[in-house]
């Protein structure tokens, strides 16, 4: 099957990319390189180079490589950009998502499969979150992203175009940035092994549901064929404090090193974890990498040699 993974130069994309490559797909990437980094292509796919908000050039890469499913992972993912600048915030995650979707219109693209988030819930009302809970996201990044799941409704009604939506939750694993946005889990990582005093905003007592990256792979290839017109949360159902979670850090590279404490930023959730029920039986997928064992070779990916570069 032909597929196109925009951001498959990046963290989540490139896993995807190499999965579905692995499974004998033909795969293309998009990517812009603004957080992506040729160093996680996989050399087997066929590279564009380019801006998902670009109509050209992303008709003709539709019309040249025909894709079957695209599965969209570029996005601007920052939450205190999409404060300090909503209006770019909107032009890549809205405005080039619909560029994409009239792509996948006019080619007649088979399947879209899109990479949501839990920042569409906002505050939660209860826990764990499932997929029925009112909506209210506290920023400009997950109005975004509901947005865009508004819009894939209205081009199945109106196109016949298939889609899954991913709702993730906060997903680390190798390949991911510890610069800008990165993942909690990558930042600190970062700091053990530069020997830096991390950063923690609150108490640390907030709560996240921490999924490895190569389990979020493998729900978007099995949502290539299952699951269509649902949206799905892509978690483990459980918690996880950021104080733990660093301590689970600090055993893992033998440090003693302490983090310092900050007032918490704005939009930021407090206690968040979902709900699997739906993806366990809708796409019969859950997560194989229990925490300990994701922590355990995210450590050992950064902390070798050639992979430190790739922190920043």
């Amino acid at each position: 099957m032909r597929i196109l993974v925009t951001g498959g130069a990046g963290f989540i994309g490139s896993h995807i990319v190499d999965l579905l490559i692995n499974k004998n797909h033909k795969v293309a990437i998009l990517d812009n390189l603004t957080t992506g980094h040729m160093i996680n292509v996989n050399p087997k796919a066929k590279f564009y180079y380019g801006d998902i908000r670009n109509v050209k050039l992303v008709n003709h890469i539709f019309k040249e490589y025909r894709p079957q499913v695209v599965i969209h992972q570029a996005a601007q993912v920052s939450v205190p950009n999409s404060l300090k600048d909503p209006v770019e915030d909107a032009r890549i995650n809205v405005e080039g998502s619909v560029n994409l979707l009239e792509a996948c219109r006019l080619t007649n693209v088979r399947k879209f499969i899109y990479a949501s988030s839990a920042a569409v819930y906002g505050e939660p009302n209860y826990l764990p979150i499932d997929e029925k809970h009112p909506l209210k996201p506290q920023s400009g990044y997950g109005l975004s992203k509901l947005t865009v799941e508004n819009y894939l409704r209205i081009y199945k009604s109106l196109y016949g175009l298939q889609y899954t939506v991913l709702r993730y939750a906060n997903i680390y694993g190798p390949r991911q940035d510890a610069l800008g946005e990165g993942g909690v889990v990558s930042i600190f990582i970062n700091s053990l092994i530069n020997n830096q005093q991390p950063t923690i905003f609150g108490d640390g007592k907030q709560t996240r549901d921490l999924v490895y990256v190569k389990d979020v792979a493998k729900a978007n290839i099995d949502a290539i064929n299952r699951a269509h017109q649902e949206i799905l949360n892509v978690c483990t159902n459980k918690q996880t404090s950021i104080n733990t979670l660093y301590q689970m850090l600090m055993n893992i590279s033998n440090s003693n090193l302490k983090p310092q404490y900050r007032p918490s930023r704005q939009g930021d959730i407090i206690h968040s974890y979902l709900s699997d029920k739906l993806i366990t039986s809708k796409l019969k997928w859950k997560p194989k990498w229990t925490l300990e064992q994701g922590i355990y070779e995210a450590w050992h990916y950064y902390n070798s040699e050639n992979k430190i570069a790739c922190l920043g």
